[in-house]
């Protein structure tokens, strides 16, 4: 069986909210069970944001994530925070663009991800969250590729859609990182 708690965490404008509805409309598309909690900080852009995304072949008792078997930290705050909440043999992925200090966690599996560096190369610095996305898909195997270049079409319409192929570069380069 299939089960993901994660928490999705950064600043506002990072690219959080996103991420975490892409991963569960991918799921959604791939029919699995899944849902997906926004929680924000007081302040919008700049302010803390994440999302808890439960991804499951088996039908979810709650959308609250109290231990988290993954999660994905787009920055140090975020880092600190969750992952001490942690469950033991989880997956921490981490944008090491931006965190710069260790983890006190040895029973964690710990992936780092040059996600600014990366999109960057690829030539639109907004899509970091998207190499995060594709390291998470290749940490886990959540939901498939396919799945999820259909939730980006849903969610980027009109002049966005230009977007798209950009985004899948950024994820298939971040999948080769979390498939390490």
């Amino acid at each position: 069986m299939s089960f993901h708690n994660s928490i999705i965490a950064g600043f506002g404008g990072q690219g959080v909210m996103l991420f975490g509805q892409v991963l569960s409309y991918s799921a959604m598309v791939d029919s699995k069970y899944t849902t997906w909690l926004p929680s924000y900080g007081p302040e919008m852009r700049g302010g803390t944001a994440n999302c808890t995304v439960v991804v499951s072949d088996e039908y979810i008792a709650s959308p609250v994530v109290d231990k988290p078997n993954e999660v994905v930290a787009f920055n140090i705050p975020s880092m600190t925070k969750f992952e001490q909440e942690m469950e033991e043999g989880g997956i921490l992925i981490l944008n090491s663009s931006v965190i710069d200090r260790e983890t006190t966690r040895k029973d964690i599996t710990i992936i780092k991800v040059p996600a600014n560096e990366i999109a960057d190369k690829l030539g639109n610095t907004k899509i970091q969250n998207m190499v995060m996305l594709g390291a998470y898909l290749g940490a886990t195997e959540a939901v498939s590729l396919e799945a999820v270049r259909k939730a980006l079409e849903k969610k980027l319409t009109g002049k966005k859609a230009a977007l798209i192929d950009i985004n899948m570069k950024a994820i298939k380069e971040g999948m080769e990182i979390g498939k390490k």
